[in-house]
């Protein structure tokens, strides 16, 4: 087998349609656009969304509510990931890079500590964002809560 032998498999390439060719091609005339009205004309388009008059989806769809863009999304991370984070890496400083490289969060992820879980170890910790009850437990247990 070589490239030059290398052909694409029975029936799987069409031949171009060549429309407006003459009469003898069999796709002359009107070039498959049938007789008059909008869609046998040159730049018809219809509008996005139109559904031939039925009311579009988009309007038939009820909206409430609106999205902020101004909100700041936090990535929650509780004080039981913490203590077994430094349990098993044996950790004294919690940074948003510590957390990174164990795979806790993303690459532009904002932290926030909440207090769910119990924390035993004494550890500091850097963070975006602190609930207060995260915040009482890490300096409950010596430990250091500083914000970024």
């Amino acid at each position: 087998m070589n490239l030059n032998s290398l052909t694409p498999a029975k029936g799987s390439v069409l031949s171009e349609k060549r429309i407006a060719r003459g009469q003898g091609s069999g796709h002359g005339g009107t070039s498959t656009r049938g007789h008059k009205g909008a869609k046998s004309r040159s730049g018809y388009s219809t509008k996005i969304g139109f559904e031939g008059g039925q009311m579009p989806l988009q309007r038939r769809v009820p909206k409430f509510g609106f999205k902020n863009i101004n909100r700041v999304e936090y990535k929650a991370i509780n004080l039981d990931a913490i203590q077994s984070l430094a349990e098993r890496k044996n950790i004294t400083d919690i940074t948003p890079e510590v957390l990174r490289e164990n795979g806790l969060i993303s690459r532009n992820d904002l932290v926030k500590v909440l207090g769910r879980g119990e924390l035993k170890a004494k550890v500091n910790v850097t963070a975006h964002k602190f609930s207060s009850t995260a915040k009482s437990g890490i300096e409950a247990q010596g430990g250091n809560v500083s914000e970024i």
